[in-house]
């Protein structure tokens, strides 16, 4: 027996574990908004900086660009977001937010921080417990990002 190969000795168990429970916790507020964990993610991006290259918001989420394009053609049937050639380089996708994308963050806002609150309510960790382990997994984020 190989003590590295030991699933308690695993780090990326603990993350894959902790990745899924997390997204599953998200599910029921996200679903009550029409929209997945992914298109989630790339609202929180567009709601923080709108009118983004594919490849900007893609780079952003440590996505490949192939990924995040069936994401924002879906988002676009939803009428979530828009997609338009760039002005300078019509190459470029410019995603921006519709009125119905922009009236989700409101409608996250008052639902979904609470709702994750209430889900860690018996966690024993605190906001700075948080940030830490925000900062050490950014630490792994970034070493292992290519």
């Amino acid at each position: 027996m190989h003590p590295e190969l030991l699933l308690d000795n695993q780090i990326c168990f603990r993350l894959y574990t902790a990745t899924r429970l997390v997204t599953q916790a998200y599910t029921p507020m996200l679903t009550e908004l029409g929209i997945t964990y992914p298109q989630y993610l790339v609202l929180m991006v567009l709601w923080e900086h709108d009118n983004q290259p594919v490849n900007d918001i893609a780079h952003r989420l440590l996505l490949e660009t192939n990924t995040v394009t069936p994401l924002l053609q879906r988002m676009e049937k939803l009428g979530l977001v828009v997609r338009q050639r760039g002005k300078e380089d019509k190459r470029q996708q410019i995603v921006s937010l519709t009125e119905k994308g922009k009236a989700l963050e409101e409608q996250a806002y008052k639902t979904i921080p609470t709702g994750m609150g209430k889900e860690l309510r018996f966690c024993p960790l605190k906001l700075e417990d948080y940030q830490r382990l925000a900062q050490e997994l950014d630490s792994i984020i970034n070493t292992l990002k290519k």
